[in-house]
This record gives C-alpha cells, structure tokens and sequence, in this order.
C-alpha cells in the first residue's frame, strides 16, 4: 500500500516538473520569437499534451499539495494570461482546473479541496478568468466552451466555499455576467449558466440591483421562447428574490422603480408575472417591507393584485406553476399590506374588501375552506404514521416533529394560515360588514371561529424565523390580540 502511494507520488511530481519545465520553455521561446510562431509552435504542443495528462491529478485529491508545494497553481493559472487563445480554449487550464475543482472530487478530500482553493484566490483566479472570458470569441465552438468550463470553476468554488462570493462579485465577476446576459447574442447554454452563477453570487451578495432589475426588463415584453430561456428568467427572477431579503435592498428596489416593473408585467399576462409575483411578494413582505406597501397601492397596484385574488390564471398551468403557488404569492402579499398599510392606503385596501358586495370575503372564504380541507387530510395521513411509530416503540422527537410540520407547511398550512390572517385582520378593521359576512359564511359553511384561532395561535408560535426575539414577541402580541376580538 505504502510503495505504491509513494510510486503515484513520485510519477506525480514528475509530471509536474515537467509541465513547469515546458511551461518555462514556452514562456521563453515566445519572449525570444515573438512575431515567428512557427519557433515555439512545438513546445506549445508539448505543454498542450502535459496538460492534457495533468487531468488524472483530480482522481487524486488528497495530493492536491503537490500542485501547490510545486507551484503548479501558480504556473496554471499564468497560462490564463498566455498570449494563444488556442491553447486556452480547446483543452487549456480551465478545462484541468474545472476537473480539478469538481465539486464531488472537492468533498473527497476537504484538506487537499481547502488547499487548492487557498492558492487559486491567492493567484487572484477569479480577476483571471474574466479577464480571459473577455478575450475569447464565444462564436468559436472550442472558445465557448472555454467560458463554459471557467464558469465551472467559479461554481465548484463558490459552492464549496461560499463565502468567496462577495470577492468573486468584486473582482468584475458580476459585471461580466450581467454584461453577458444581457449580450444581444443567440441564447444558449452559456448565457443559461451566466444565470445561474448570478444567483449564486447574489444569495451571497449585496449588489447591482438595479442593472438585475434592467435585465428583468427584456422579460417584460416577450415570451421566453424555450425552456432553456424560461429557466434563464426564472433564475433572474430568483436573483431578485435573494436580492430583496437584504432590507436595504428594499429601498433600492423602490427608488429602482422596481414596483411599477413588476407591476406592468402583472398586467401584461405574459409568462414572466409568475415570476414578478414572487418578486413582488418578496418586496413587501414583513416590516422592511413597508415602505414598497404605499408605494404599490400608490401607483394603483391594488387593481392588479386583486383580480389575481379573485381567479387564478389558468395559463399559471402550462408554465409549471400550481395553483397553490399562485393563490400563496397572492396572499402573502395581501396579508403584508394588511400588516404594513396604515391611513388612507389602509383605507383603500379595505375599501376593497367592501365593495361588490363583499366578493373578495366571499373569494378568502372559499381559499379558507379549500386549504383548511387540504391541511386535514394531510393531519390525518400525519397521525396515521404517528399511531404507528408509537406502536413500533419509535420516539417522535423535536426533529420528526420539525419534519411532519414542514410537511403540513407544504400541503397547504402555510397559505391557510395567510387565509386567516387576512380574515382576522379585516375583522379587527372596524368595518362591521366584514366581520359579519366572514362570521355569517363560517357558520353557513359548518366552519367555526375556534379553528381560525387554533391556526393562528400556531401560526403565531412559528413565527419569526431569523428576527429579532423582540420583533418575534411584538408580532406573537399583536396576532393574539387581533385572535381578542375576531
């Protein structure tokens, strides 16, 4: 066992001296003969083909020192600034540095991984990389999939170490991508990636909002035309998302104009208002969120919520959106600005509530008993399993119970518990219409008031993941008071 590590060893160091050697040869005779290639043609094929062979290193993590101790990294990433493009696109150092940073080959071997991520972010790799994507012509085949294959390299690490991605941001990373983006370039499977690495960086990040909220834009108007393009907008969208749970990227996306965008697209019907529906739901959502409330009912945005309130779109369907997404984003917006809302937008919103005849009480109370017959047969499939871990002597401890929460979460709970916010909200409004038409259709209905405030009392026990414990026990407060007088 022991010869034969030393035996991988030794024919390991050899192979990197000699890419080290060849690669100082190459370095020289291109100093030596700069305008007569045909001097260092063959010793640019011998670094190709050493190259080539330095792929086998990544079977073998555990040894990544050895690239380090001798200072193959830092040779590497020297080629990325290498004069022939040629070399780097076709099989080049991205191509070994992407099998080497491999995100499966990374977690075989933490040590030898923290080792060679330590001495790519020592080599500035990441400033490397945009500099080289900068100088490849992605209408070459090989020259695309040398961007390819560094985007690569750039999600292994940001996936192994994410906290990296701040750096990545800052080193024209993100300036790269959005540039790329929004390219007017044929769409295709780099333009996808540069999407994807967007909302990796910008769930670590705070930055460049407004330029994501412009590339939103494109969406506005026209339909993507192949799944590969719908899921380019869904991870822009996603992006925005991550951007928004940062509070003071809420104020950015008001001063943005980010509102009236998303509101246009709600208007428009086409595929993107699913996505700024979530976009929208993240902007005016909890305290931070309030400012964006006024706003969207300023710029009339109530009569764009609510008939999405009162019919789900059928289209929601063929674009992979069920309904319960739809009728979740609705209400958890509904539900902010009932939270949020206070003089006359408060007043207007209610109004809302009022007019037609009280239709959107009799629309909540039709989601009310829809999701409240959702949650109660996944209850019962629930306590099945619980009767038979029990029977079994299994212990149903904190994290099963975690776990069998999540799950009601996602049988509906989480949208009924919004259902019944807004009805406990709108029947502490001082509007006694409202509270009589949610009272007079519970009792017609067979509902009953104890089960609304069994689900808020729940509700109000859950709340405040990653807030404050003041912020958690002023809402635990303020709901149970609301519970007082519903």
């Amino acid at each position: 066992e022991n010869s034969a590590l030393k035996t991988i060893i030794l024919s390991l160091k050899k192979m990197i001296l000699t890419f080290e050697k060849r690669s100082y040869k190459n370095q020289e005779l291109r100093i030596k003969f700069p305008d007569n290639p045909e001097k260092f043609m063959e010793a640019e094929l011998d670094l190709n083909d050493i190259i080539q062979e330095m792929h086998v290193i990544a079977t073998i993590p555990e040894l990544y020192h050895l690239l380090v101790e001798l200072n193959a990294v830092h040779s590497l990433l020297g080629l990325l600034s290498h004069d022939n493009t040629d070399i780097l696109s076709i099989t080049g150092p991205c191509v070994t540095l992407s099998e080497l940073t491999d995100i499966d080959t990374l977690h075989e071997s933490e040590e030898g991984a923290e080792v060679l991520i330590d001495a790519l972010l020592e080599g500035q790799v990441v400033a490397l990389m945009v500099q080289n994507m900068e100088r490849l012509d992605e209408t070459v085949k090989e020259e695309a999939d040398g961007v390819y294959n560094t985007l690569a390299v750039i999600e292994n690490m940001a996936e192994f170490r994410p906290g990296l991605c701040t750096e990545a941001a800052q080193q024209g990373l993100m300036q790269w991508l959005l540039k790329r983006i929004k390219a007017k370039m044929p769409f295709d499977a780099n333009k996808l990636y540069c999407s994807e690495i967007l909302a990796i960086l910008l769930q670590n990040n705070d930055s460049k909002f407004v330029l994501l909220m412009f590339s939103s834009q494109v969406f506005k108007r026209h339909n993507p035309a192949t799944a590969e393009e719908q899921e380019m907008m869904e991870n822009l969208f996603d992006a925005l998302c991550s951007c928004l749970m940062l509070p003071a990227n809420r104020d950015r996306f008001l001063r943005g104009e980010g509102l009236q965008l998303m509101n246009l697209m709600l208007r428009e019907k086409k595929m993107s208002r699913v996505s700024a529906l979530k976009v929208l739901d993240y902007g005016v959502i909890g305290p931070e969120g309030s400012d964006n409330c006024h706003k969207f009912v300023d710029i009339l945005g109530l009569r764009t919520i609510f008939p999405l309130f009162m019919k789900t779109p059928k289209k929601m369907k063929k674009v992979g959106v069920s309904d319960k997404e739809h009728e979740e984003h609705v209400c958890s917006i509904i539900a902010s600005m009932l939270r949020n809302l206070k003089g006359q937008q408060r007043s207007r919103l209610l109004s809302k509530f009022t007019e037609n005849d009280c239709e959107k009480v009799d629309r909540l109370m039709e989601l009310h008993f829809k999701y409240l017959e959702a949650v109660q047969l996944a209850d019962k499939r629930i306590e099945g399993e619980k009767h038979d871990m029990v029977r079994r002597g299994e212990i149903i401890d904190d994290a099963m119970d975690d776990e069998f929460y999540l799950r009601r979460l996602d049988a509906g709970l989480f949208v009924l518990q919004l259902v019944c916010y807004i009805m406990v909200e709108i029947c502490n409004a001082g509007v006694p219409q409202l509270q009589q038409r949610v009272h007079q259709i519970l009792n017609l209905r067979g509902g009953s008031v104890k089960i609304v405030r069994h689900i808020m009392r729940e509700y109000a026990e859950n709340i405040g993941d990653g807030k404050s414990e003041e912020f958690k026990e002023s809402e635990q407060k303020r709901i149970l008071e609301l519970l007082e007088n519903f």
